[in-house]
């Protein structure tokens, strides 16, 4: 009797510190029949397809030189340096493994104006690029791209011939990155983004209509007479220096 009181005060004793560590176990493990544990996971800890999409606001400084020429005779250069555009872009990519990642960007460099000498200068660079990016666990990574820039420039003056015509060319383009994330949620990650990236502009050459006069001594007196002349514009090497707020969703 007396040891059937024992073991049912046992039993009493050992059953509340079962039912605690059964409570205090991860809802996550469940035991299975061979006595070891399977793990389940809630939504949220669901692995993600490791495919993401980016958009991105920046602002681009631009440093650059123009050269201009009359019949190929050089008549002065204007500088550009950290000029403000605007720019946006998208990028859709894929987690490699947990610290890499690549993507393929595209970007719009908005139109840049500026008034010289009686006619207007404008350049704007669409831009296609493929990014690479090794992420730290702090949050912050670095990266490198390659791929093309599309710059536009127009050279605006009612004197031209055969109006104001763009013209378009395709130079390589390379960059490098880095940057910081933070995690909004379990989907949305907020991306700073600092690149320095380069491009090749092209020359533009417009010609003047006959009965073309421009005030050479600026006095309003002495004119010169450039009709049949052509003004040709030559952009160097572009490079661009942007900074970047996005919003980054991962599948």
């Amino acid at each position: 009797m007396k040891k059937l009181v024992s073991v049912i005060a046992l039993c009493a004793a050992v059953t509340p510190a079962f039912s605690a560590q059964k409570a205090a176990r991860p809802s996550y493990l469940t035991r299975n029949k061979n006595g070891s544990y399977d793990v389940t996971y809630s939504y949220t800890d669901k692995a993600k397809s490791g495919w993401y999409g980016v958009l991105r606001a920046e602002l681009a400084l631009l440093n650059w030189k123009n050269k201009y020429y009359v019949e190929d005779e050089h008549i002065g250069d204007d500088k550009y340096s950290f000029q403000p555009l605007f720019s946006a872009n998208m990028a859709f990519g894929k987690r490699i493994d947990y610290f890499w990642r690549a993507d393929v960007e595209a970007g719009y460099i908005f139109n840049y104006t500026d008034k010289d000498e009686g006619y207007e200068y404008s350049l704007s660079v669409p831009y296609l690029i493929a990014n690479g990016y090794y992420d730290f666990t702090n949050g912050l990574y670095v990266g490198a791209g390659l791929g093309i820039a599309m710059p536009r420039t127009e050279l605006v003056d009612d004197r031209f011939k055969s109006g104001n015509n763009p013209k378009w060319s395709v130079s390589p383009m390379a960059g490098l990155m880095a940057g910081y994330t933070h995690k909004l949620d379990d989907n949305l990650v907020l991306d700073l983004r600092y690149r320095i990236a380069g491009f090749m502009g092209h020359d533009q050459k417009r010609q003047w209509v006959a009965g073309t006069f421009i005030d050479t001594d600026n006095d309003g007196i002495a004119e010169t007479d450039i009709g049949g002349m052509h003004l040709k514009n030559e952009n160097g090497f572009i490079l661009d220096n942007s900074i970047s707020l996005g919003i980054r969703y991962e599948f």
